[in-house]
């Protein structure tokens, strides 16, 4: 199983930017998007279920990032709008076992990850 996450970059506050993760090797349930920014934990950001339900967020994200997933191309995506500066962090895409479609929050709910990537907000 492999997790290719991209997009990430330096962003103007204000500004919007579109994640994408390549998943390979399997396929999977839920997948979402954790973050963690210097010196900080793990972050659940969203996540979407193959069942088709609505979507979940974290509290801060308040309407400003959609999660969308392609099943026949196993990629997730992550629309990022209004970005802030404490949005600054590594974003990395998990996912979940093909048999599991209930979203849960928790970094240990999810076997599969990816390497990260960076996304930098300037003020």
């Amino acid at each position: 199983v492999q997790l290719q996450a991209s997009g990430g970059g330096l962003v103007q506050a204000g500004g919007s930017l579109r994640l994408s993760c390549a998943a390979s090797g399997g396929t999977f349930g839920v997948m979402g998007w954790f973050r963690q920014a210097p010196g900080k934990g793990r972050l659940f950001v969203a996540a979407i279920s193959s069942s088709g339900g609505s979507p979940k967020y974290g509290d801060f994200v308040k309407g400003r990032f959609t999660v969308s997933r392609d099943m026949a191309k196993n990629t997730l995506y992550l629309q990022m709008d209004n970005l802030e500066p404490d949005d600054t962090a590594v974003y990395y895409c998990a996912a979940r076992g093909s048999r599991v479609t209930v979203i849960h929050t928790a970094s240990q709910s999810y076997v599969h990850w990816g390497q990260g990537t960076l996304v930098t907000v300037s003020s």
